[in-house]
């Protein structure tokens, strides 16, 4: 692992809350949250994440952005101090950092255990895939100190899992089960504790046999199209389909498909 340091993602976990690194051999570039023993988010840390993702995202040694937690939790959630030091005007754009895994052009996978509360769990709402473990809970506790969540994860549940199942999550602050959280599509797949890591290296190792080129086209239409109506979603799927039908890997593609061997793409 190669470490990325600098103001937004040192390995100081004392005074940045997360370090960032990169494995050149699997093309993976990690967020790891790293403020023990619960790894609580502080207002600050929220925009160095954001700076990180972007980075990462520019770094041609990664395909693959993993945002995982050192220790027994991913997050239990934001710093509450924050929020009463911050002014009404801030913390309104809150949802602006944490949208940064989907403003990134690559796959972003949350590798959840534990605790994962709040903004932790507001981060990895905004990931492309979540994979949980056995023992993971999930929530939005905020109704527990009068407020409601504030960087897009009620919003984000209602178009997952719909109305009643987002109520009793944000109104109740009822903790979702990894289980659960699977059966319910919050999560793709939920594994032994023990085996969470392993499952992330298959899945990074999956995703980086693809065309780079096709996935950010997939990723960014999926994102836009989930608000659209389903013929504007459809004509926006046309028309990017008919832009990589001139590419080269879509070349490399077909080729390699009846030559029957492997595509070597080249994410243009």
């Amino acid at each position: 692992m190669i470490g990325l340091h600098g103001k937004a993602s040192g390995k100081s976990s004392d005074q940045y809350g997360f370090w960032t690194e990169v494995s050149e051999d699997q093309c993976r570039g990690d967020i790891v949250l790293d403020r023990p023993p619960l790894n609580v988010i502080t207002m600050s840390q929220r925009d160095r994440m954001a700076n990180a993702f972007d980075v990462l995202d520019k770094d041609d040694r990664v395909r693959v952005i993993v945002l995982r937690g050192e220790g027994d939790h991913f997050s239990s959630g934001g710093e509450i101090k924050g929020f009463l030091e911050s002014s009404p005007e801030h913390v309104s754009l809150l949802a602006e950092n944490v949208m940064a895994p989907e403003r990134c052009q690559k796959p972003v996978v949350a590798a959840i255990h534990g605790y994962c509360f709040g903004v932790g769990f507001e981060f990895c709402l905004a990931c492309d895939f979540r994979i949980v473990t056995e023992s993971s809970l999930l929530g939005l506790p905020e109704q527990r100190i009068g407020m409601i969540p504030g960087s897009g994860g009620s919003i984000r549940l209602l178009n997952m899992i719909g109305l009643q199942r987002t109520k009793d999550i944000v109104m109740r602050t009822k903790r979702v089960s990894g289980k659960r959280a699977h059966d319910w599509g919050i999560a793709s797949e939920c594994v032994p504790d023990d085996a969470l890591e392993d499952t992330v290296v298959s899945l990074v190792n999956e995703l980086t046999q693809f065309s780079a080129l096709a996935q950010r086209t997939s990723k960014n239409l999926l994102t836009a199209a989930q608000d659209a109506p389903l013929h504007v979603g459809i004509k926006m799927e046309g028309e990017a389909y008919g832009r990589l039908r001139s590419s080269n890997d879509f070349r490399e593609g077909v080729e390699s498909f009846n030559a029957k061997r492997k595509p070597k793409f080249r994410g243009g």
